[in-house]
This record gives C-alpha cells, sequence and structure tokens, in this order.
C-alpha cells in the first residue's frame, strides 16, 4: 500500500481522542467525541495550516504528505491563509507563483488585508 494511503488508512480509524495534543488543542470549538478524521478532513487540513503550530503541521505532513497539503492549498486558492503562509508553501511545495499571486493579493485587498494599509 502507498504511504498516502497506508497514513490516510491510520488517521480514518483514529478518533478525537487519538490525535496528538497540539492537534486537539486546535480543535477547542468541537466536541472531541464529533471529531473524525474522515468526515472533517478538510476542515482539519484548513485549520492546522491556518492556525496550527509547527508540530501540528509536521504531523499533517507525515500523516499525509506534501502532496496532501497542495491539494488542499490548490483545491481551496489558498483561502484562510495568509499571504505569509502562501509563500511559505509556494517555496516548501513548489507550487507556481503565477497560480499564488492572485491568492495572495486577494487575501491582502480584503478587509483584513486592508486594515493596516491606508
Amino acid at each position: 500500500m502507498p504511504k498516502d494511503r497506508a497514513a490516510d488508512s491510520e488517521i480514518k480509524q483514529a478518533e478525537a481522542t487519538d490525535f496528538p495534543d497540539p492537534i486537539k488543542a486546535l480543535f477547542w470549538d468541537v466536541a472531541p467525541s464529533d471529531l473524525r478524521w474522515e468526515q472533517h478532513r478538510d476542515f482539519m487540513i484548513g485549520r492546522i495550516l491556518s492556525a496550527g503550530p509547527w508540530d501540528a503541521v509536521q504531523w499533517l505532513r507525515k500523516a499525509q504528505g506534501d502532496e496532501a497539503v497542495r491539494s488542499w492549498i490548490e483545491r481551496h486558492e489558498g483561502r484562510g491563509l495568509s499571504p505569509k503562509q502562501l509563500r511559505f508553501w509556494e517555496l516548501i511545495l513548489g507550487i507556481p507563483s503565477d497560480r499564488v499571486d492572485p491568492w495572495v493579493e486577494r487575501e491582502r485587498s480584503g478587509i483584513w488585508g486592508r486594515r493596516t494599509r491606508p
């Protein structure tokens, strides 16, 4: 079985109580008994990438692989990630800058991006 599928299988079987502490801490607003990787994968990846500490991101990369991270970022066109985070993943995952540039500009031009610029 390829590495990604084996890791995905492990996570699918995991319940919230089985996730590492840095992961569980990110989902303070969700009842632990309700959190399931198979059902909440997109939500969990987004939260880990946008708000997770480095050890949570490392866990995600090890458990799912960089291709899953890249796929999530591309499917969501970087939504929810800061321009700084988008540039980081552009470099780490080799996402072409012509794809990332519009996502960064969208994030910078949004209401939260304009709050510190005239």
